[in-house]
């Protein structure tokens, strides 16, 4: 949708003073509405490896995920901030796809995030991390962001 392509590139703009900011997307699987269980465990096996395939070892990845840890934003700012000062500068958001992310996937997680326990679709969860995420170093920076 127009509008949330807008808002993400709206934020994508203003975290560009913070840090370089980049979207990379994969392929979904072909996953018709009556899969098994084993048809879905593959599907997930196969965007799974295109995933992991386009992260290195040297990345903290963060993977949003229903199962994941809610918390505040201040949190989720002293969380990014911890992991700057570690030396790691390159932090990774894996969203997944219509079936979520295979536990291989999971696994590489540093970190399980949930935005919340409603689903939210593919691209409102994008402009809501990337508002998070600036909001995140504006409160890092110590500079007012509105509550």
């Amino acid at each position: 949708d127009k509008f949330i392509r807008e808002a993400v590139a709206e934020y994508a703009k203003r975290l560009s003073r913070f840090c370089a900011f980049e979207i990379a997307e994969v392929s979904d699987e072909r996953a018709p509405e009556s899969l098994s269980a084993a048809e879905e465990a593959q599907v997930l096996e196969r965007e799974g490896e295109r995933l992991l395939g386009r992260i290195a070892s040297s990345e903290y990845v963060v993977c949003l995920a229903i199962e994941g840890r809610r918390m505040r934003s201040e949190a989720f700012a002293e969380i990014l901030q911890s992991v700057f000062d570690r030396g790691i500068y390159c932090v990774t958001f894996v969203i997944g796809g219509s079936l979520g992310l295979g536990s291989r996937v999971l696994e590489r997680a540093d970190l399980l995030l949930s935005l919340s326990d409603m689903t939210l679709p593919h691209g409102l969860c994008r402009a809501v991390l990337a508002e998070q995420i600036y909001r995140a170093f504006k409160i890092n920076a110590h500079e007012p962001y509105h509550k």
